[in-house]
């Protein structure tokens, strides 16, 4: 059995040599030679928000670059079938960048810090059931590639491939953007039509049993009208 004296004294030598250092996802502010951690920029996804919920979400962005954030309600449920949303941006400090409360809607807005923003959908106006609300989210970084890869560089031709290549990406985004927009009319578009379609067969189904219905109820009440009792000794027959 090993003491207890001895087993303390190592671990106080061991928490004065150092605590263990977790790996950061950022690169200290002296360190120019590492290149900076971004992971994924664009995201696009349909989410559920329950009755009277609020979702959010936190993108990382550095500075310097061009936050946008789009979104459109597809369906809803529930008897009000409210399909307006409150959509908020802040920032890694806590200030609200931006706010939108509409069916659609899309906020854009420059990273002046560099941190985690959040970004939140809230159900508040539909207590009796849910909505879901398609999102198109990311950062844009103009120009941060081509100032990197041109550092210690001096040739014309390249710097020209690069400004070129720089140009394209900058308008394959946003014909990206725009077909995401395009998605998500697409598929609003396609929830009403069903929601119309369904709606239209239930009530013709509801209209087609009432007539029938109301076609039995005369007939019965009709027939009534001319039935005839059979005579006895004591009554008469009925006119």
């Amino acid at each position: 059995m090993i003491p207890l004296f001895p087993l303390a004294v190592i671990v106080g030598l061991l928490s004065l040599i150092g605590p263990a250092k977790s790996p950061k996802t950022e690169p200290l502010s002296g360190s120019s030679e590492q290149p900076l951690f971004r992971g994924a920029d664009r995201y696009d996804f349909a989410i559920v928000v329950p009755a009277g919920g609020t979702e959010c979400f936190w993108q990382f962005a550095h500075q310097s670059g061009y936050f946008y954030f789009s979104y459109e309600v597809q369906r809803t449920s529930g008897i009000g079938n409210d399909r307006h949303v409150l959509a908020t941006a802040n920032d890694p400090n806590g200030l609200q960048m931006g706010t939108s409360q509409d069916v659609r809607g899309q906020m854009n807005f420059p990273t002046k810090e560099t941190g985690f923003y959040q970004l939140c959908l809230s159900n508040r106006l539909n207590h009796f059931g849910f909505v879901q609300v398609y999102l198109n989210f990311g950062v844009f970084y103009e120009g941060f590639e081509t100032h990197q890869t041109r550092k210690g560089r001096k040739n014309d031709t390249l710097e020209a491939i690069e400004e070129s290549t720089r140009k394209l990406q900058a308008h394959v985004f946003h014909m990206w953007r725009f077909y995401n927009f395009a998605r998500m009319r697409k598929a609003a578009d396609y929830f009403i039509l069903q929601s119309n379609y369904n709606y239209v067969n239930w009530w013709s189904l509801a209209q087609s049993l009432v007539i029938v219905l109301s076609g039995v109820l005369q007939l019965y009440f009709l027939k009534r009208l001319f039935k005839v009792q059979p005579t006895t000794a004591t009554n008469k027959p009925r006119c």
